[in-house]
């Protein structure tokens, strides 16, 4: 019998305001337990919250920049919550009215996962289990998120996974968070069922809670996918409930019985006011939005002429695509540019991180200096590529390593007389050659590239080498 996976997600996304949800406590990630707190966000009786503006602002372009509708008339409500990491027992959230709906997210198969709502509300603190005992660290509590929920629309773990990379570059080219999944900036929630193929209704689903690594979320899926389709057809039930992934075991674990929104007991926060924002000022944020990971995308295949496998690796890390769009002015073949960012500098990269921080010695302008003079036939590539090593050691411009000599080049006399004196000095490998071993020209090439000390044009000299050794 052959099943299909149906999965939804709902991620929760921390946002970058300086200040949390509710209060002036900072968001910063770390510190000594308990000391990014007050009043407010410990849920101390007396306190008022008070809503920060910037993440409206902030949910807004999350929601433009994923399609969405932007509500004019929104507000928040209590979630009422039985967990210690809320001491005030409810957690300020949306509900009936969220700010964002109705957006989707374009996969590169071509199918759409919809987006059903994008709501704001406020994170919870961070219970520490030890030794046997529970403490309770306030500090994230209160920090302002957005929770993007979608459509049950996802049909593979491939698609899962593809849907939280392109919504994580979307988020963080609109500069509302940092997504970074090691430090709980961006968690996922998993509602997974499993149907007979063709079939039209969904099964009963369960919700694996509060992963934040992608090779997690895969593993969950997987094993839950398994475990439910082995229930099916053993003729059993699968039960509505909340489960934990188990990452020692590859399992997942039963949490509790799945809470429905009547179980949370909904209703109005009586001490924050409605949230209005009017069709102009939706307008006005829609205009700050930057160029969107897919529109790059797009330009740099269609525009720069850029392969589509180069054009991927550019835009997954913000800094690095706009670092290639300076380096790129006046130069005509942007591949020339792509080339020496995917292999000379991505080689000194070597991790996801370092690629985000993307901390290198040499500017925009210097590397783009450096592709001209290649460009116009000023450089060899084979010299160019020698010069950018010691840019990217020293930090230092393209004429510091060069001198106006290295730049006149070598004339097609000069060039075919020492190529006439490497075949001549290297009669094994022109044999080989000739005989049909194509890689013995190497030995010879690299001859050439010694005595011009890397002045000689590669491609030419080969096409010398080639016509001396056929006619020999």
């Amino acid at each position: 019998m052959s099943w299909e996976l149906v999965a939804g997600l709902e991620t929760h996304v921390e946002l970058s305001t300086k200040t949390k949800i509710f209060c002036r406590c900072t968001t910063q990630f770390g510190g000594e337990p308990n000391t990014h707190c007050c009043p407010v966000c410990i849920g101390l009786p007396g306190t008022l919250p008070k809503l920060n503006k910037a993440v409206v602002e902030y949910a807004v372009r999350a929601g433009l920049a994923t399609n969405c509708n932007i509500r004019n008339i929104s507000k928040m409500d209590r979630k009422n919550y039985v967990y210690p990491d809320l001491p005030k027992a409810y957690q300020i959230s949306q509900y009936d009215k969220p700010l964002c709906e109705k957006g989707y997210i374009e996969l590169s198969d071509g199918n759409k996962i919809n987006i059903t709502r994008i709501h704001i509300e406020e994170d919870a603190g961070k219970l520490i289990h030890q030794r046997g005992d529970t403490y309770i660290d306030y500090n994230r509590g209160g920090v302002p998120l957005i929770e993007i929920v979608t459509e049950p629309d996802i049909r593979s773990i491939e698609q899962a996974i593809e849907y939280i990379e392109k919504l994580r570059l979307i988020m963080k080219y609109i500069g509302v968070s940092d997504v970074k999944m090691q430090e709980g900036s961006l968690r996922c929630d998993v509602n997974i069922s499993v149907r007979k193929k063709g079939q039209e209704g969904y099964g009963t689903r369960t919700e694996i809670k509060n992963m934040n690594s992608l090779n997690f979320i895969a593993k969950a899926m997987e094993y839950e996918f398994a475990r439910q389709v082995e229930i099916l057809e053993s003729g059993g039930e699968i039960v509505q409930e909340t489960r934990r992934y188990n990452s020692d075991q590859n399992i997942t674990e039963s949490m509790r019985g799945k809470e429905d929104a009547d179980d949370y007991r909904y209703f109005r926060d009586p001490d924050l006011v409605t949230i209005a924002i009017s069709d102009d000022e939706i307008e006005n944020i829609r205009e700050s939005l930057p160029e969107l990971p897919g529109e790059k995308l797009k330009r740099f295949t269609e525009e720069f002429a850029l392969p589509l496998e180069d054009a991927e690796l550019l835009i997954r890390y913000k800094k690095i695509a706009e670092y290639f769009e300076q380096s790129c002015r006046n130069v005509t073949t942007k591949k020339l540019v792509s080339n020496y960012i995917l292999g000379q500098m991505f080689r000194r990269l070597p991790t996801d991180t370092e690629k985000e921080e993307f901390s290198i010695k040499v500017s925009s302008e210097q590397l783009n200096e450096l592709v001209l003079l290649t460009e116009t036939k000023k450089l060899n590539s084979n010299m160019a590529r020698n010069v950018l090593e010691q840019m990217l050691d020293t930090g230092k411009g393209v004429m510091d390593f060069i001198s106006e000599s290295d730049m006149t080049g070598i004339d097609e006399g000069d060039l075919r007389a020492i190529c006439e004196k490497a075949v001549a000095n290297n009669q094994k490998a022109a044999e080989e050659y000739k005989s049909g071993k194509e890689k013995a020209i190497g030995s010879i090439i690299g001859f050439i590239m010694k005595e011009t000390k890397g002045k000689a044009d590669a491609a030419a000299a080969t096409e010398i080498v080639k016509q001396l050794i056929i006619n020999s």
